[in-house]
């Protein structure tokens, strides 16, 4: 059975290795639909950003981080933050561990977030993913749990 928790530090290692493990198939992705030149400009190392980036959540006072485990074993974690002015509660980070994918820990973790912002009193919910073939899985938890796209284009181009 997995159990939500708030985050420990305790877990900071096995949540940047989640993390890690989770995105490789994403930015391998991000790699193939970008602009070579500006892939390489912003992603030089993926992973030292993205560990920076988790660990940076997970000791923000204002990132609320939980995770999903069974028996002790950290599967997958999901980094909420408030925005109270306009009622707005954000997914900011969600990553669940490949081995553990597909076992509906994602919908979990979504939907646990999702009561937490309401007992909270925000009024709306916002995740972020990209379009790419890698941001699949995301699109489709966010879909399953009622979210709705709202189209963007976003350009790059290197100088």
């Amino acid at each position: 059975m997995t159990h939500i928790t708030p985050y420990d530090d305790a877990q900071r290692e096995a949540i940047v290795r989640i993390a890690l493990r989770a995105w490789t198939p994403v930015f391998a992705s991000i790699e193939r639909a970008m602009d070579p030149e500006v892939y390489r400009e912003h992603h030089p190392d993926w992973r030292v950003t993205q560990q920076q980036a988790v660990e940076a959540a997970c000791a923000d006072p204002d990132v609320h981080v939980w995770v999903a485990s069974e028996r002790a074993h950290p599967l997958g974690f999901i980094a909420l933050k408030l925005h109270p002015a306009e009622r707005l509660g954000e997914i900011y980070m969600l990553a669940v561990d490949p081995e553990s994918q597909r076992h509906g820990i994602a919908t979990t973790l979504t939907a646990h977030a999702l009561a937490w912002f309401k007992a909270v009193r925000m009024t709306t919910v916002m995740a972020d993913t990209g379009g790419d073939c890698g941001h699949e899985p995301a699109r489709r938890t966010y879909e399953s749990a009622g979210f709705r796209p709202f189209p963007i284009a976003r350009y790059f181009k290197k100088l």
